[in-house]
């Protein structure tokens, strides 16, 4: 097998969705990964689920590979991703990388009826074109540069702001004026709406 370190990696997150599913991993459960959104909010729009299940994440490690459709989750390590500092990060930390947290988000908040690939492109291709002064909360932001096309996804939160899962050694965070930021207003790429699963 020519990458025995993602059989193992992958291994263990799907032993650890199995517990956490079955509530055998209480331990986990006990930070920012496990509020829930106020149940209250089911007669809201979908798209504002979607962001308060998001601000629920605030806190949360980056792990890349991590976050699933019952929530955080172990992450991994491949040839170049989940690093920090030379050391591998990703194999020791449950949370989320950017497109986890996006399927998550809108998999729970649409009690099923979204799911999302865990991958940006696949997102991007699975979800309808949304023009920036249409921005609602929910609908994903994406980001791309000339060396590593559609790199990142976000959430619109309002207000200007984006939830997102950066990079391994950062937490889950809310941004502010991320149109406003030059980093992020010269590689977005669009704005999509995820269309329901079927």
């Amino acid at each position: 097998m020519p990458f025995p370190h993602l059989t193992r990696a992958w291994g263990r997150r799907r032993v650890l969705g199995l517990a956490l599913g079955a509530g055998l991993a209480p331990a986990l459960g006990a930070g920012p990964a496990a509020a829930r959104p106020h149940d209250g909010g089911q007669d809201l729009p979908l798209g504002r689920r979607v962001a308060a299940v998001a601000a629920t994440q605030i806190g949360v490690p980056y792990a890349w590979g991590g976050g699933d459709r019952l929530g955080a989750s172990l992450g991994f390590c491949d040839e170049e991703n989940g690093y920090l500092d030379g050391r591998c990060l990703g194999e020791s930390t449950v949370g989320y990388d950017c497109s986890g947290l996006s399927l998550h988000c809108w998999y729970r908040a649409s009690a099923g009826a979204v799911e999302l690939a865990h991958y940006t492109v696949a997102q991007y291709h699975r979800s309808a074109p949304v023009e920036p002064s249409a921005l609602l909360p929910g609908d994903l932001l994406f980001f791309s540069r000339p060396d590593a096309p559609l790199h990142h996804v976000g959430l619109w939160a309002g207000d200007g702001a984006m939830i997102h899962a950066e990079h391994t050694g950062t937490l889950v965070a809310r941004l502010e004026g991320v149109f406003d930021l030059p980093r992020w207003s010269r590689e977005f790429a669009g704005a999509r709406r995820p269309l329901p699963s079927g």
